[in-house]
């Protein structure tokens, strides 16, 4: 097994922060653990010669990279009084105030797609027919194109389905071989799947209704978290809502987001 060493170490953290906004300060064990194997199957001697190849190699290589360092780990319905708020709260407001009928949300980070397809079938199931004579766009973007090649395909576990209503498992998933599930079509169109880092300038023309940032920021130090706090605080309308994980907190003091309860922030 390849050790890392201390300046090796540091060399890490401070790519992995100043690029990706990840802080990895207390993830030795981890850096060492995860990319040991991938630097010996390329014939490399340590992590520093490693790290060069990164920064000159392709988009690929560091694509790898950030996968092994990140932790890809979601299920449908996670967290759900989210979902609840958006189906008491949330889109009751917009179907009675909304006179454009346009509903923008963001699911950032959403990793291998669970997380924006419940969204869908949530607003599909809400609106029933209804849904025609609006334009839905969920936005749904991850660092890593290895997820999201996942993400756009669309096939699950049954493990990962469990938390669904069996009205959704019905509705919106086919069942495949090997006791997998597909998501239909219906619900693959409301989603457009991308890459987008965080640590880039949101350039997107509409602002979001709602924006899930979930499990995310956990990643960041505590500088880069309100830095992108208040980048999405600009990428959010009037009104808007920012869901973040169960675990995670914002500063108040240094973000104009107005706190509702546990993880959900809106701006007013």
């Amino acid at each position: 097994m390849v050790k890392i060493t201390d300046k090796e170490f540091l060399e890490f953290v401070k790519y992995m922060n100043t690029n990706y906004g990840i802080d990895l300060s207390k993830k030795r064990v981890l850096i060492e653990g995860r990319l040991s194997s991938i630097i010996e199957k390329k014939g490399m001697s340590s992590f520093g010669q490693y790290l060069d190849s990164v920064k000159n190699n392709s988009k690929e290589e560091i694509t790898m990279l950030v996968n092994k360092l990140t932790t890809n780990y979601t299920y449908f319905y996670r967290e759900e009084s989210h979902f609840d708020y958006l189906k008491e709260i949330v889109l009751p407001y917009e179907e009675e105030n909304n006179k454009t009928r346009v509903l923008n949300i963001w699911s950032a980070g959403c990793s291998s797609g669970e997380e924006p397809y419940t969204i869908a079938m949530i607003l599909d199931d809400y609106f029933k027919q209804g849904i025609t004579w609006w334009k839905i766009n969920i936005n749904a973007t991850d660092i890593s194109e290895n997820v999201l090649e996942k993400a756009r395909e669309g096939i699950y576990s049954a493990d990962s389905i469990k938390r669904l209503p069996e009205s959704y498992i019905k509705k919106y998933l086919i069942k495949l071989s090997d006791n997998k599930f597909q998501v239909t079509p219906e619900i693959k169109k409301y989603i457009n799947f991308k890459v987008f880092n965080l640590m880039d300038p949101i350039l997107e023309k509409n602002k979001y209704h709602i924006v899930f940032l979930r499990n995310v920021m956990i990643y960041f130090d505590p500088k880069t978290k309100i830095n992108i706090v208040n980048k999405l605080y600009n990428a959010i309308l009037s009104g808007g809502y920012l869901m973040i994980g169960h675990a995670e907190t914002i500063q108040r003091d240094k973000s104009n987001f107005k706190y509702i309860k546990p993880a959900v922030y809106k701006k007013e």
